[in-house]
């Protein structure tokens, strides 16, 4: 399968800084987005150390192995450097008072075949378009979300509520962390959204289907979306990246990439 990236980080029209984080290797074909929290600019150093910390070092991983491993070894891979992110940031944070209290949302994808592994701690989402279906894939680790599940509101309640920002999952908030991982099967010309919540708080699914169901090119449906979460008011940091299946690697293009991997 082959891939196309697309990716825009925006301050939004509120806040007096940029606290999300975006990092992507092309070729291992990695994709990582966070959003800090913290007092001055301890989010913006923790997003930044979970973006670039998860991405080099499970792109080093993937150069390793050579070849694309099974499923269950590519998700402990993802995990376990989603988790050392974590510790890095914790003890950033209790050794430098400056950056205490100071933590992460992220979510992370790999992409391998027709594969897609996906590892998140709270509420940053990842969405897919499949044949002109938009489905949220992730699921926040949020309070509103517990309340939810708990049967105690309803989706429509919460979408209402001015609790919506209140995570129960962060990294570097302790020193370990329950990281959620999910395995889907890629189909041509499916499209998969990650974001912020400062996309996913100003911008309903039915808009943001709707956006990435035009004929624009990749790039304009990115800056469509941030551009749409500031004309709804833009409380947040806007980070968007866009992940479009292009379709199957001809056959031979595919030999040959199999015997640079010595798989061949």
């Amino acid at each position: 399968m082959k891939y196309a990236f697309s990716a825009c980080t925006d301050q939004g029209r509120v806040r007096s800084n940029n606290e999300d984080a975006v990092s992507i290797d092309h070729q291992a074909q990695v994709v990582v987005l966070a959003d800090g929290m913290g007092g001055y600019n301890a989010g913006e150093v923790a997003s930044h150390m979970a973006t670039e910390l998860i991405r080099t070092e499970m792109a080093r991983w993937l150069a390793e192995t050579r070849q694309p491993p099974p499923g269950p070894q590519m998700r402990q891979a993802l995990e376990s450097c989603v988790e050392h992110a974590n510790q890095a940031i914790f003890h950033a944070a209790q050794s430098n008072t400056q950056y205490s209290g100071m933590g992460t949302t992220v979510v992370a994808s790999v992409l391998w075949d027709d594969k897609l592994m996906l590892a998140h701690v709270g509420d940053s989402r990842c969405y897919r378009l499949r044949a002109g279906r938009l489905v949220q894939i992730t699921r926040d680790h949020s309070w509103l979300q517990e309340q939810i599940d708990a049967g105690l509101i309803t989706p429509e309640q919460a979408a209402q509520s001015g609790q919506r920002n209140l995570v129960t999952r962060a990294l570097g908030v302790e020193e370990d962390v329950q990281v959620e991982s999910n395995e889907f099967s890629v189909e041509a010309q499916d499209l998969y959204l990650l974001c912020s919540d400062g996309l996913s708080e100003m911008v309903n699914d039915s808009d943001l289907s709707s956006i990435l169901s035009t004929d624009a090119t990749l790039e304009e449906k990115t800056q469509r979306l941030v551009d749409t979460a500031n004309a709804h008011g833009g409380r947040d940091n806007i980070s968007v990246v866009l992940i479009y299946a292009d379709g199957p690697v001809p056959a031979r293009k595919r030999s040959l990439v199999s015997r640079l991997l010595g798989t061949a």
